[in-house]
């Protein structure tokens, strides 16, 4: 009779350590998805930039510099490998394009022919409707983060993540840099 309910113990204790163990996967692949989901959006975003700055270029001589900056950051977070080791390099590289697009985007209404031109209102329409999807994307994604950190970090399931050693993956922030408000005048000079 002890031996039954010894062996009962031992199958569930197992059973137990099964379950907690297909939970943390499913929980690390869920923020792989969910920082893949940023990356597709984000190519959005890497595909209407050289669109967005031929169409600049036309009219924008004096922004050349910044057109180049935009040009070798969206190449930088092409070229990076879409995998959660690089997520801070390519949270901080895409911080910095964002607030160059941001610069470009208020450059835009020093052009009154460029600001009026059909096709770079529509492109710019674009990008603002990429930047909503990436902002969705990045919630998404920090909510998958949030329940991969609760279930490395809260015992009992700390102990098989870090037997299995599943790790927490870091919230998609924005930089200090961007929680600024933007000063228009410092573009319109």
């Amino acid at each position: 009779m002890i031996l039954i309910a010894f062996l009962v113990l031992v199958f569930l204790v197992v059973c137990w350590i099964y379950c907690v163990y297909v939970g943390l996967i499913r929980k690390r692949n869920k923020a792989m998805e969910a920082f893949s989901s940023i990356d597709v959006q984000l190519k959005k975003r890497y595909d209407l930039v050289p669109n967005i700055l031929t169409i600049a270029q036309r009219f924008m001589e004096h922004e050349r510099g910044l057109m180049e900056e935009i040009t070798k950051l969206r190449t930088q977070l092409k070229d990076l490998p879409a995998n959660l080791e690089n997520i801070d390099r390519k949270i901080a590289l895409d911080g910095q394009l964002a607030d160059k697009m941001g610069q470009i985007i208020v450059a835009v209404e020093n052009y009154p022919q460029l600001k009026s031109d059909q096709t770079m209102i529509t492109a710019i329409q674009s990008y603002n409707e990429v930047e909503e999807h990436i902002s969705a994307a990045r919630r998404f994604y920090n909510s998958a983060a949030n329940e991969l950190k609760n279930a490395v970090e809260i015992f009992p399931s700390s102990l098989i993540a870090r037997m299995i050693n599943v790790k927490s993956v870091d919230f998609f922030k924005i930089t200090e840099k961007e929680s600024q408000p933007i000063n228009a005048a410092n573009f319109l000079k």
